[in-house]
């Protein structure tokens, strides 16, 4: 059964979102490759589910630090475990174990509590500092406006 995006699962942190929905998507990719139990295509979902959320934590972890998020700590290793604990099942994969459907089942509740939980925990830090950030910046525009401003 596929993965179902829900309005729980928003952080209303527009950019965040779009990757959680991404990741998602990488998610159901491997639940479409386990019922046909192809096993190329279990390693790119894999691969590619591997790859995305490294990818997302970075982003997210920038964003943590930007906004001053006092927990970052503790939020970077959480990634750090669970990308560990991903590699594992892509170890497992590569000599033989049939994962996919346990690594769906992995991936799928990791991700709810995690949104739900830490994620929740980090946006109002977020949405007031980076938020405004973002803010004062488009009202100040980009280099050229403030050229043009007379201000670069």
């Amino acid at each position: 059964m596929p993965f179902v995006w829900n309005n729980r699962l928003n952080t209303n942190i527009r950019v965040i979102d779009e990757q959680h929905r991404r990741i998602v998507d990488y998610i159901n990719a491997l639940e479409q490759a386990n019922l046909t139990a192809d096993r190329q295509m279990i390693a790119e979902a894999i691969a590619g589910v591997t790859d995305y959320t490294q990818s997302h934590f970075a982003f997210e972890e920038s964003l943590l630090e930007e906004a001053g998020y006092r927990f970052i700590k503790p939020h970077k290793k959480v990634h750090e475990l669970f990308i560990r604990r991903i590699d594992s099942y892509a170890e497992r994969h590569n000599k033989g174990e049939n994962v996919g459907g346990e690594l769906y089942n992995l991936l799928s509740t990791w991700l709810i509590n995690h949104i739900q939980h830490d994620d929740a925990d980090y946006v109002a830090s977020v949405k007031d500092k980076v938020e405004g950030a973002l803010i004062r910046r488009q009202k100040e525009g980009n280099w050229f406006t403030r050229f043009l401003r007379g201000k670069g």
